[in-house]
């Protein structure tokens, strides 16, 4: 599968790990930025996959910034966007399953490289479960319709 990637600068050195491990995975991460730990703007980099998402030219995305949530407030402006923090296998695996989230947002300065496989194997591992969980990811999406 095609990963569109993008960091801000807090979450370069972790978009690097990311990279690695998806293409360990078989995937192949497209790198919309940033190249370097120098300061930049999250939500510059963070628009770019939200909008190849939102568009549906790709299906899944990953934002890292330091804490994860610039780049997951900025992604959930758009309207087929459901973007979560994911902080453990855990969450990945429920924001999967309960949300159907496709784009996955990653606190890069909090999470060991283990930690950050385990949050990917988890995320792709896990389908939405659909039934119940559907008519609210619906509710939601409704926000944007009016």
């Amino acid at each position: 599968m095609i990963i569109p990637i993008a960091s801000d600068h807090a979450g370069y050195p972790a978009k690097e790990t990311v990279k690695k491990i998806l293409e360990e995975m078989g995937h192949t991460p497209v790198d919309y930025g940033t190249h370097s730990e120098d300061s930049v703007d999250y939500p510059d980099f963070a628009v770019k996959v939200s909008e190849v998402i939102n568009n549906g030219e790709h299906e899944q995305g990953i934002l890292v910034c330091g804490s994860g949530q610039g780049v997951c407030m900025t992604a959930n402006k758009y309207p087929k966007i459901r973007a979560g923090l994911v902080y453990s296998a855990k969450a990945a695996e429920m924001t999967r399953l309960h949300n159907n989230a496709n784009i996955m947002c990653l606190p890069g300065r909090e999470l060991s490289e283990s930690e950050i496989r385990e949050i990917i194997e988890a995320w792709f591992a896990t389908d939405f479960e659909g039934g119940r969980h559907e008519r609210r990811v619906n509710k939601i999406e409704s926000l944007t319709q009016k």
